[in-house]
């Protein structure tokens, strides 16, 4: 039974974990998404989330706890610049996991893992209604025809004579 196991361990040593979080996380920051397996997705978001939700505040002792578990300053510089603009107003959720099928070597369940924010496809992007005028039909007076000038035909071109040297 798994009572009281909160804490998938990936079949992997605490140390080992840790290192692949942190790396999964700095490049999910970095990339906006990543292809993972359904079960390293899963504790994925629970390891960035809590990340995410720190970098709201932007301060040097915030910037310190979020480097301490990313290790990557790269990371971290877009995470308090890019994605904590963006997340400024979201209570939580950051994160989106979708189901893309089974690996084929060993029929894991394969799953992309993304920013919410940043997927152009959900978001919804209110467009301003324009409302279309129409010309009330009005009664003109008829326009005068203007004749336009009939081009003039144009010859062959002439044979160009080479300059003297």
């Amino acid at each position: 039974m798994r009572h009281a196991k909160r804490i998938n361990h990936l079949g992997r040593t605490s140390a080992h974990r840790e290192a692949m979080l942190s790396n999964m996380a700095a490049s999910l920051i970095m990339h906006k998404r990543i292809n993972t397996t359904l079960a390293k997705a899963k504790e994925l978001k629970k390891f960035v989330e809590p990340l995410i939700t720190r970098s709201k505040n932007d301060t040097t002792h915030s910037r310190r706890i979020v480097f301490a578990y990313l290790h990557n300053k790269f990371a971290v510089t877009e995470l308090f610049r890019e994605v904590s603009q963006k997340v400024a107003d979201r209570p939580g959720g950051y994160t989106r996991i979708l189901k893309t099928g089974f690996r084929k070597g060993d029929n894991a369940e394969m799953c992309m893992i993304e920013l919410v924010d940043f997927n152009e496809t959900y978001t919804v992007e209110e467009k301003k209604k324009t409302t279309k005028t129409r010309r009330s039909s009005k009664k003109t007076a008829p326009k005068a025809e203007v004749e336009a000038p009939v081009a003039e035909e144009t010859a062959a071109p002439e044979a160009e004579t080479p300059a003297a040297e």
